[in-house]
């Protein structure tokens, strides 16, 4: 472990300190212990508090994530590693929190990996639309060895040391329009994130994709701005949206993965052995994540029935008839990201 000191203001590790300070001010008295000049106690300068930070509330997967990662951290360095959560965007929003992260300020954060494209480019794989038919082999592929290695280069090369991949299954549309067929799609503005690839994907299936501010999707279904919007089971049920729709409909056109990373400056200052710790609690997490991910997709899908929404699973043949006419959003990507990458994802 890190033993930082006050007495030389000019030491790396003061540094860090200094810039954790006003982190820490706003996210409210997190303890860090710190050894004073000749102070000796082995056990005095190995207890540490760090911040994880998300920008997601606390009743979701990801809260669980993070909440199993710090208790794991905890058991596993015997109270001396503790790690403190702050959910709801409290540090900050996705885009601030990867910036902190990056510059050690927040030594970890957990979301997902959309807003990671923009600073990370080559992440835009996981933008490939219906490439997966379940969520285990969406879990397969991103814990196989040589596509795991690639993506850790690519966080490697953005500032970032990536610790694993939970998720929240797929991404599904709800819509006040029965979707049976290629042609159900046709004109239905569908709210998505601003994301090109995103918005393609939709374009190719002529639907009309709308990107919004997610705080104004319930009161735009709600006066017909938007007919449709696509999200996660667990984001459809936390904010309500399948009271102002139909049909949830099975697209599960990709996956909504939540990475757990960590600043590689902070990861690579740490000694192995604490390294270790902190790799083998991001799997203990992960796995508990995903378990919880299916648990609670169950209970989502029985919350949205029983509202009087119905569910529609896309046959075989309609998921066939998708893919092949989103195909040049496959070609696009594939231009733009690091072809190693794209051939590994698609392997």
């Amino acid at each position: 472990m890190k033993k930082f000191t006050t007495c030389n203001t000019s030491d790396k590790k003061n540094r860090y300190i200094l810039r954790m300070l006003p982190v820490l001010t706003v996210a409210g008295a997190l303890s860090i212990a710190l050894t004073g000049c000749g102070t000796s106690s082995e056990d005095e300068v190995q207890r540490y508090s760090w911040p994880l930070a998300t920008a997601s509330p606390e009743d979701t997967v990801t809260q669980i994530y993070a909440e199993k990662f710090a208790e794991e951290v905890e058991e596993l360095s015997d109270g001396k590693m503790k790690i403190q959560v702050y959910p709801n965007g409290t540090i900050g929003g996705d885009r601030e929190l990867l910036e902190s992260c990056k510059d050690g300020d927040i030594p970890f954060v957990i979301q997902n990996t959309a807003p990671q494209v923009t600073f990370m480019p080559d992440l835009a794989v996981f933008d490939i639309p219906c490439r997966f038919s379940t969520i285990d082999e969406v879990r397969e592929k991103v814990d196989d060895p040589e596509f795991y290695g690639i993506l850790e280069d690519v966080y490697e090369n953005g500032g970032y040391k990536l610790l694993g991949y939970a998720d929240q299954g797929f991404r599904v549309m709800s819509t006040n329009k029965m979707v049976e067929s290629l042609a159900d799609f046709k004109g239905q503005k569908i709210r998505t994130m601003e994301n090109s690839y995103h918005m393609d994907f939709w374009k190719k299936l002529k639907a009309s994709p709308t990107p919004m501010s997610f705080s104004e999707v319930y009161i735009g279904l709600q006066q017909g701005t938007i007919d449709a919007q696509e999200n996660p089971y667990e984001v459809i049920v936390s904010n309500k949206l399948y009271e102002q729709q139909d049909y949830v409909v099975e697209t599960n056109h990709l996956p909504h993965l939540i990475s757990l990373i960590v600043s590689d400056e902070f990861f690579q200052d740490l000694p192995e052995d604490k390294q270790a710790i902190l790799v083998e609690a991001a799997e203990i997490a992960k796995e508990e994540a995903r378990q919880a991910s299916d648990d609670r997709i169950a209970d989502k899908i029985k919350v949205i029935e029983d509202s009087g929404t119905q569910i529609v699973t896309l046959s075989d043949e309609l998921r066939a008839e998708i893919r092949e006419a989103v195909q040049p959003v496959y070609d696009e990507i594939e231009k733009n990201v690091d072809k190693k990458l794209y051939n590994a994802y698609m392997k």
